[in-house]
Order: structure tokens, then C-alpha cells, then sequence
């Protein structure tokens, strides 16, 4: 009978037999540091009020030039929850793994910075980061501290009157191609993939697993996803769960 405790085993045999794991993750990984997702019930795009616009609409490009009051009162609030939240398990679990350098690197959908703050080193984030915002004049940096105390309720800069522009990708926005291809190619070197909370179906930071050239596929998520038949190792469990247990059979890499 393969159980959880199995699958568990079998996920930490992996990790004590690989060098060059990637992570692949999405809003699954945030959600257990309580960041909403916004396609969800509860998230802060489809609260009562807010029924004019989907979730997609308001973080697209032409709703940013459209409706610039609106676009930065919610996402000044969502950029509020992640300000305020602290890695999870998953986050640390993925940390300890690149410090025993058996992690090369994570690749995230995700923009609230966690997997750094957690001890992550080598991240590439294909939707960028709300701890970056830039003047879209004169180019001057804001952090997120900066950023939100300007969003009165449109930020501008105060060298030069310019707007300033949280660095995440929007919908219609192209992703970074630099960070896109580093990604790339991290994926295409690994030996084992790790794709974790995500539902592989936001496109085209989905795609990018297949440029995985391995054999061996582990997923974790929630929720079935179109890759599940695709996974050497399958779980439907938490991801604080299973990378916390699995990492913790692991022995001190040896020198």
C-alpha cells in the first residue's frame, strides 16, 4: 500500500540521491503562510464589491493604465498581507536543501519574497517581487515600505511626479527574459524536478517543466493537477508537510 508515509520515504531517498534538484512553485507554497490566493473564495479579488472586475482583470496591464486608483487601492491591500506574513516550512525545508547543495535552485511564480527571506539564495522569480518598485521616469527604487506609504492612493515619486510601477509582471506583460532564461536552464539541468502549489495551468511560467530533461518528476499539490500523470511521486498533502518530513529524514551530506 503506498501511504503517506511511504510516499514520504520515497520523496527523502530522492533528495539523499540528487545534486541538482530544482523547485517549480506557485500560490500553493504562499497559502500556508496565509497569503490568499486571489482566484480563491476568500481572496482579496473576489470580495463583495469587487464583482465588476475578475481577479485577471485587475492585474492586467490596460486595468493598471485604465483604472490606476482601483488597481493600486487592491494591490496595495495584497502587497499589505505579504508584508506583514513569515516563511513556512516549505520555504525553510527548500532552504536547508540548497545549503547542503543539494538544491540548485527554485523557480517561483510567486512575488512576496519568501524563499529569500527564508535563507534561499539562487531564486528566480518569473512574476517578479513587490519588494521592488521603480519610478516609471527616472527609474529611482522604492522598497515595499517606501512604496506603500506613497500609494495615497496613487504612488509617485517624489524626485521626479513619475508613477511608480510595482516590478511584478501583469497580465499582457511579458515575462523578464533574462530571469526566464536562467530559469530555463536550471530546469533543463536538473536531475530531479520538485514541482510544488501549483495547478500548472498559469501560462507560460507552466510551461517551463517541460524543458525538464530528468526522469524523475515529484509533485506536490493540493488539488489535482493535468501533471499528476506525469509524477514519479504524488501528493495531494500539505507542502509544509511533506518537505518538512521528508527533509528531515535526511542525514548531514558528507564532506
Amino acid at each position: 500500500m503506498n501511504t503517506y508515509e511511504d510516499r514520504i520515504r520515497k520523496l527523502a531517498a530522492l533528495l539523499s540521491t540528487h545534486s541538482r534538484i530544482v523547485f517549480f512553485g506557485g500560490a500553493g507554497v504562499s497559502t500556508e503562510s496565509d497569503i490568499p490566493d486571489f482566484r480563491g473564495s476568500g481572496g482579496i479579488y473576489r470580495r463583495p464589491g469587487q464583482s465588476l472586475w475578475s481577479a485577471e482583470e485587475m492585474l492586467s496591464h490596460h486595468f493598471y493604465l485604465e483604472h490606476p486608483k482601483e488597481f493600486f487601492d487592491n494591490y496595495k491591500e495584497r502587497e499589505g498581507f505579504m508584508r506583514d506574513v513569515s516563511p513556512n516550512r516549505a520555504h525553510y525545508a527548500l532552504a536547508r536543501l540548497e545549503k547542503e547543495g543539494r538544491l540548485a535552485a527554485v523557480v517561483t511564480q510567486n512575488i512576496d519574497g519568501l524563499h529569500q527571506r527564508a535563507g534561499s539564495r539562487r531564486v528566480y522569480e518569473l512574476h517578479g517581487s513587490v519588494h521592488r518598485n521603480y519610478c516609471t521616469e527616472c527609474r529611482a527604487f522604492f522598497d515595499i515600505d517606501s512604496f506603500i506609504a506613497l500609494c495615497t492612493p496613487i504612488p509617485h515619486c517624489p524626485q521626479c511626479g513619475g508613477i511608480i510601477k510595482p516590478d511584478v509582471v501583469l497580465y499582457e506583460e511579458s515575462l523578464d527574459t533574462d530571469v526566464l532564461m536562467d530559469a530555463v536552464d536550471a530546469i533543463r539541468d536538473a536531475d530531479l524536478l520538485i514541482i510544488g502549489g501549483t495547478s500548472l495551468v498559469v501560462y507560460p511560467a507552466a510551461g517551463l517543466i517541460r524543458e525538464y530533461r530528468g526522469e524523475q518528476i515529484v509533485l506536490i499539490n493540493r488539488d489535482p493537477t493535468p501533471g499528476d500523470r506525469y509524477a514519479n511521486v504524488l501528493f495531494h498533502e500539505s507542502i509544509g508537510d511533506v518537505l518538512e518530513k521528508s527533509v528531515a529524514l535526511l542525514s548531514p551530506p558528507t564532506v
